[in-house]
């Protein structure tokens, strides 16, 4: 066998295409650039959703609002994305997904650097609405950029990267925010994110390379909705939407209120080392950037009970009152998160055959709404029965996602056999 086709079938390599076939894979032009621009617009949409995450019982003494009240300021944002990110994909179908990218980043950095000058919560709370619907343009358009401009066998990756973006603009932002606010307060902190979004912003429309399979889609309502209908009517694309919906509530759930339990007795940690608590995302870095190596071993269900399991672990161990076991279970649950999450998302890029961004805009609206719950109910468990409370919400969620799972296989078990007989 010669080795440039024996190294092709080694898991996790590209295989060969044809020459023909003119959209990016790994090593060819363009595709360096490409991924570089999607990893800062990821790094700014994470950044900026989730900048008051870290920041929340600073925002609670200031304001006199209870744990429930001060997570509005991230339940607002992620429902702000979830609601308007259909409608945000219909216009990338139509004006191109390089120019609604671009306009919504625009948007949201713009309201970025008004939110340290909220006068109150309910003001707060707004602008953190608006910034999120803002936001909406980027997920659903940037997974059909992808799945339009890259080579098949290369998207599980490169949707992998940008989602590892997105693990890197959380991280960053948490972190930063810590360490600022500590010092000089929530509103500066909020306002350094606003500026690091803006130079990502700017890099991000510099780099990204004007689409070349993109064509143009139809505005008109009845289009759409037929579109959408197709979709929910796909049993796989449902599972994958729900699947999406519960990892993202234990996600939500566990970061929001992981800061109010490190401020309690036994740890009482300052602000600053709560935000560095944080750096664990770059777990998630590692394990989105490598979804398409662990579906090329274990499969996309296989993959998905990996996710959950380690999640589960993951809560599971951060109930104990030390804090490097505390900390271990974050890594677990950071983890299993952004795997799950990577690999969701890119099934869905290749299940759906039409309407694209639509696909991918129902599963990012499932997967904020999901964060919206987990942090409301999270919270809300928090403050009826401490921590333990928000790990039983997640260790539902989690089961919620290994049983969808099992009905998958069971589905495509039975496949088979009616394939076979």
């Amino acid at each position: 066998m010669p080795a440039s086709t024996e190294a092709s079938t080694r898991v996790g390599a590209v295989p060969p295409v044809p020459a023909s076939d003119s959209r990016m894979a790994p090593g060819g032009p363009g595709y360096r650039r490409m991924s570089f621009a999607l990893f800062l617009a990821g790094v700014a949409t994470f950044a900026l959703l989730y900048s008051t995450q870290a920041l929340l019982p600073l925002i609670s003494g200031e304001f006199g609002a209870a744990a429930s009240e001060a997570s509005w300021t991230v339940a607002a944002a992620t429902g702000g994305l979830a609601l308007f990110v259909l409608p945000m994909s219909a216009l990338s179908e139509r004006f191109g997904r390089r120019t609604v990218m671009t306009a919504s980043l625009a948007v949201a950095v713009t309201v970025g650097l008004l939110v340290p000058f909220a006068p109150s919560l309910p003001a707060l709370v707004a602008l953190r609405a608006v910034q999120g619907a803002a936001l909406a343009g980027l997920p659903a358009s940037a997974t059909a950029y992808l799945a339009e401009e890259v080579r098949p066998k290369a998207l599980v990756t490169a949707i992998g990267l940008f989602v590892a973006g997105n693990s890197v603009g959380g991280m960053s932002g948490r972190v930063i925010t810590g360490w600022v606010a500590q010092e000089w307060g929530w509103r500066v902190a909020v306002g350094v994110i606003g500026a690091l979004a803006v130079a990502c912003a700017v890099a991000f429309r510099l780099l990204l390379p004007a689409p070349t399979h993109f064509t143009a889609g139809s505005l008109r309502p009845r289009v759409l909705l037929g579109t959408v209908r197709a979709h929910l009517s796909n049993p796989l694309l449902c599972r994958l939407y729900a699947i999406g919906a519960l990892f993202m509530t234990v996600f939500g759930g566990v970061y929001t209120v992981i800061g109010y339990r490190l401020t309690e007795a036994p740890f009482s940690l300052p602000q600053g080392i709560i935000g560095s608590i944080f750096l664990v995302y770059l777990v998630g870095t590692v394990s989105a950037s490598t979804a398409g190596r662990l579906v090329g071993r274990l499969g996309r269900r296989g993959a998905l009970y990996a996710a959950g399991g380690t999640t589960a672990t993951g809560l599971v161990l951060s109930l104990a009152g030390s804090l490097p076991l505390v900390l271990l279970g974050l890594v677990l649950i950071t983890g299993g998160f952004f795997a799950g999450h990577a690999v969701a998302s890119s099934a869905v890029s290749k299940t759906a055959t039409h309407g694209r961004a639509q696909a991918s805009a129902l599963y990012q609206s499932a997967y904020y709404i999901g964060s919206s719950a987990g942090s409301t109910v999270g919270a809300l468990a928090f403050h009826a029965g401490g921590w333990a409370g928000t790990v039983t919400v997640g260790l539902l969620a989690v089961l919620g996602v290994v049983s969808i799972t099992v009905l998958g296989t069971r589905a495509a078990r039975a496949q088979q056999r009616l394939a076979t007989a």
